[in-house]
This record gives structure tokens, sequence and C-alpha cells, in this order.
């Protein structure tokens, strides 16, 4: 083998298609672009959306329902969470600084204690909301609800 026998492989390079040099080359004239219109111009955008003067179907169709500018967005930490939380770290009292080194929740959530799970240590737990079954079960257990 010597350099000048040297080839790529076969099928792995191609053609590159040269368009508007001539008629001479196959792609001259309207340089594989079609008739006229916009869409043969340089320089062609169109909206998003549009068809063709057609009246997009985002303006057909109707606008519907409510979006509540008030509405509190919580994040949701179940009591099984919580005990095994306590289990892992041997502690007492769970407040929103404990959850967010745990990993459970970001530093700008607010969050929701839910009653799903068994809870059986005594907690003392901080948070901005509380479920009305997560309440009792933990006041059942004599521990402490205390709401932000």
């Amino acid at each position: 083998m010597k350099l000048h026998n040297l080839k790529p492989a076969e099928g792995s390079t191609k053609r590159v298609k040269r368009v508007g040099r001539g008629e001479g080359s196959g792609h001259g004239g309207q340089s594989t672009r079609g008739m006229n219109g916009a869409k043969s111009r340089s320089g062609y955008r169109h909206k998003i959306g549009f068809e063709g003067g057609q009246m997009p179907i985002q303006r057909r169709l109707p606008k519907f329902g409510f979006k509540n500018p008030t509405r509190v967005e919580y994040k949701a930490v179940n009591l099984s969470m919580l005990q095994s939380l306590s289990e892992k770290r041997n502690i007492t009292v769970i407040d929103f600084d404990t959850l967010v080194s745990a990993g459970l929740v970001s530093k700008n959530d607010k969050v929701k204690i839910l009653g799903n799970g068994e809870l059986k240590a005594k907690l003392e737990v901080t948070a901005d909301a509380f479920s009305k079954s997560a309440k009792e079960k933990i006041e059942a257990l004599e521990g402490k609800a205390i709401v932000l």
C-alpha cells in the first residue's frame, strides 16, 4: 500500500451540490428552489404557525380555562418520609432547614405535610401547611404540628 493508492471507503463521501453556478452544473436556473414566490427568494422566513393565509389553528380555536393568580403551590411531603428521615438522622424536631438539607424540598418551596404512611416517632414538625389526617397522626403520638 502506498500513499497514492489510499482513497475513502466506498459510499463514505458524497459530491457537494453546487447550486446557482450556471446551466452546465445541472443546478442553474432556479437552483433547485422550484418556481417563483417568496420561498424561492433568499432570506425567506414565515411566522410560527403560518398556514399560507388560512386562519391559523391557534386563532381558530377559542380561549378557555382560568389561571388563578393567587394560587399557592405547595411541595408535598408525606409522613412516611418524615418517619424515615427521623430514623436516619435520629432527630425529633423537623423544620424547613432539615427538609432542605435532606433534599426533600428546595429553599424556595412552601411545604405541606400529607398524612400518607405510618408515623411511629413523636415528632415536632414545622411546615407551611398540614393536611387534617397528618395533623391528627402527629398529635395522636403527642407530637406537635406547628404552622408557619
